[in-house]
């Protein structure tokens, strides 16, 4: 730390709400979920969380986030349901 750092530069930092947005990657993921008569309801679900966030500044739900959890540890789910399960999680808020 230099003599001009803010010494509570970390503690800002750590308050600051995330700001994460659906990536161009994730948000054509979740459209071929959407499209994907074989997805199943958990990856559609997380399918469309991901895409709702991608122009807002919504925020995953508890049910969109139980949801994609469940694709992430589905070895059957697609590579694009992955990805759009992920992003969702990603923008899910933290715990208070």
């Amino acid at each position: 730390m230099g003599p001009f750092a803010d010494p509570w530069r970390e503690l800002k930092m750590a308050a600051k709400p995330k700001s994460e947005s659906t990536g161009s990657k994730a948000a054509a993921a979740a459209a071929k979920v959407l499209k994907d008569p074989k997805a199943s309801k958990d990856a559609k679900t997380a399918a469309a969380s991901t895409l709702t966030q991608s122009k807002s500044k919504e925020v995953t739900s508890s049910k969109a986030a139980s949801a994609a959890a469940k694709v992430l540890k589905d070895p059957k789910a697609s590579k694009e349901a992955k990805t759009a399960a992920a992003s969702a999680l990603t923008q899910r808020p933290g715990k208070k």
